[in-house]
């Protein structure tokens, strides 16, 4: 170390001379050192009074980082996904402030840009690029923001993939799941929207399904659901957080006004879901479409499904926010309560696109169940909710015309290269 203390590189009095009183003056070249550094300090001074009266902002923290009176920040995962961007776009509707957390693997910085576009106020949205199964980051993103709640949609969600690569969907769901929370347990964050499946019954063998249901889920997705599910029940023993499960059905449509639609990767065509399969053979992107299983115990012999409009579906996320108590869990089913088969799905899809759709009837494909549908009674009453978009080709038309104007989806490549 320099010790400045006591060293010294030349005499007293080279550097100062003394005049009367024991004052000493500084020699004219030093004076005139001193004077400069004095008027730069004076100029960089003032030039910062300048800026931070210019633009306040640089004197003010992130409007992300402080919590504010009358303000409600939802940190929404997945939010740059089909039903994530939904939800998105519904929220800062409503007032809310939102961060987006996504690692667009699945979702498009597209639908990120259509929301920063309609709301570019500041304090409104921001987009946070990051992996959710990285504790530092997860941890980093809490610290450096006050969140009132969490909206977890984040995670891999086909049916088909998740029978072939299993580990994906438990580390991408359960582990990812468990260090949100963790998270937002160390940082004081109060309530917590969790976006959970269907799949977590399995096959139950009464219809409808309600919320008492037994779940016994035969594939990897279900059970990676029900296992964060069944952490979050642990973990609510003993706390104060407001919890809110959702388990949700079949979700098709898109924004009524035409903004976000849904935009699968190419690659994940073989996985996606029906709607999705319906508009690429009807656009001609696949030679027709492939429906998977016509033996099943049904009155056509194909799968029954319950198909909520993804409308519908925000507005119970937006509800149960609403209604979310501190140390309570409510769990509900979001659906139509009606059940229609794949073959009059594909019926429907044909008439709200208007094309000639080729159909291939295939074998069964791995983990599906015969007939799921739900029972939405608790959830009318609890948090007065009903599907309102009800009717099957109505739905299927309103995603048909986003699809229509928009050919390369989003038109922005969903992979990091693109930021």
């Amino acid at each position: 170390m320099l010790n400045l203390g006591t060293s010294r590189t030349q005499p007293r009095a080279t550097r100062s001379m003394s005049i009367g009183g024991g004052i000493d003056y500084l020699d004219s070249k030093t004076k005139g050192n001193f004077i400069g550094k004095v008027f730069l300090a004076a100029v960089l001074t003032t030039l910062c009074i300048i800026m931070i009266k210019r633009y306040p902002s640089l004197n003010s923290p992130s409007p992300f980082s402080v919590q504010e009176a009358g303000v409600t920040h939802v940190l929404v995962t997945g939010g740059a996904g089909y039903i994530g961007s939904h939800a998105t776009l519904r929220l800062l509707k409503d007032s809310y402030r939102v961060t987006i957390v996504d690692n667009l693997s699945r979702g498009n910085l597209g639908a990120v840009k259509v929301l920063q576009n309609l709301f570019p106020e500041p304090g409104r949205l921001q987009f946070i690029y990051a992996d959710l199964g990285d504790a530092k980051s997860v941890d980093k993103i809490f610290s450096e923001n006050k969140f009132d709640a969490v909206m977890h949609f984040a995670a891999v969600a086909y049916v088909g993939e998740s029978t072939l690569d299993p580990l994906k969907y438990y580390h991408n769901i359960t582990s990812n799941t468990l260090l949100v929370l963790e998270s937002m347990a160390k940082h004081g964050v109060k309530t917590f929207i969790y976006s959970s499946t269907c799949a977590t019954y399995g096959e139950p063998e009464k219809m409808p399904i309600t919320e008492i249901t037994e779940q016994k889920p035969i594939n990897p997705y279900g059970k990676a659901k029900k296992m964060a599910e069944d952490i979050i029940l642990d973990f609510s023993k003993n706390s104060k957080m407001a919890v809110m499960i959702l388990r949700y059905f079949n979700v098709i449509g898109s924004d009524p006004e035409g903004r976000l639609g849904e935009a699968p990767r190419p690659e994940l065509r073989e996985h996606g879901r029906i709607s999705g399969a319906c508009f690429d053979a009807a656009r001609g992107i696949t030679p027709g479409l492939k429906v998977r299983g016509t033996d099943y115990k049904t009155a056509d012999g194909t799968c029954i499904r319950d198909y909520i409009d993804v409308t519908d579906l925000v507005d119970a996320h937006v509800k149960a926010l609403e209604k979310a108590q501190p140390a309570k869990v409510g769990i509900y089913n979001v659906g139509t309560g009606k059940g229609r088969s794949v073959k009059e799905f594909v019926d429907a899809c044909k008439k709200a696109t208007g094309a000639n759709i080729k159909v291939d009837f295939l074998p069964r494909r791995p983990g599906d169940y015969a007939k799921v549908y739900s029972d939405p009674t608790k959830i009318r009453l609890e948090l007065n909710w009903t599907a309102q978009h009800i009717d099957l080709e109505k739905s299927l038309q309103v995603a048909w015309k986003w699809q229509k104007s928009h050919h390369n989806g989003y038109g922005i490549s969903s992979a990091i290269r693109s930021l």
